[in-house]
């Protein structure tokens, strides 16, 4: 199981999460498996320990899969969730109030963005809990 929060802009322009899990299939040779994604770019960062973005949307919807470095998010209304290595993040909230973010700990965050080709199954699967 694969730990995902999907991130979006509601009706009113603010920013909404539900956190989830990333459907797995069967693999080759038994093992279980992340179903296809269409995918169209592919692209890594690093932020240093320490540091914050303030106020802003995604530029696209994609995925962010954090490899290194603990982060939490806060969307307008004062809800946070915290993303952990391993974890991935279906960023949509492409347009109104947007998000932030801090770094938490020593770590820095390595990420993997990946820009998904629009009207793609992504496979998530929400725990039913919004925010």
């Amino acid at each position: 199981m694969i730990r995902c929060v999907r991130m979006w802009t509601g009706p009113d322009g603010n920013s909404l999460f539900e956190e989830g899990t990333l459907e797995i299939g069967a693999g080759q040779h038994g093992k279980a498996s992340g179903l296809p994604i269409a995918v169209h770019e592919l692209s890594f960062q690093e932020t240093a320990s320490g540091g914050s973005f303030e106020w802003h949307q995604d530029p696209q919807p994609q995925f962010v899969i954090t490899l290194a470095g603990t982060i939490e998010f806060e969307v307008k209304s004062g809800a946070t969730f915290t993303i952990h290595p391993g974890d991935v993040l279906i960023a949509q909230d492409d347009s109104g109030s947007g998000h932030r973010w801090r770094l938490i700990g020593d770590q820095p965050w390595r990420r993997a963005y990946v820009i998904y080709d629009p009207g793609t199954n992504l496979h998530f699967k929400p725990n039913g809990a919004q925010a």
